[in-house]
């Protein structure tokens, strides 16, 4: 019983973890710091609909998964 009550647990915590949904501009903005502590220069990032990447790169997705932040060197 005490094994059934620790699982349930559990799951109702990783439930909540995965309901969290990221803003796309605070996540747009922890990519955009991780690129400039590696150095990258002369780029852009762009919040898009999904399935709009055209020939950018999709670094992360955001509003449960309906938006992406895509990538593109300058």
């Amino acid at each position: 019983m005490k094994k059934l009550l620790l699982a349930l647990g559990l799951f109702a915590l990783a439930g909540s973890a995965f309901a969290a949904v990221k803003p796309c501009e605070e996540l747009k903005g922890e990519i955009d710091a991780k690129l400039k502590e590696k150095g990258v220069a002369s780029y852009s990032l762009e919040v898009v609909d999904k399935g709009n990447a055209a020939d950018k790169k999709v670094v992360g997705s955001c509003d449960g998964g309906a938006k992406e932040i895509v990538y593109q060197r300058n």
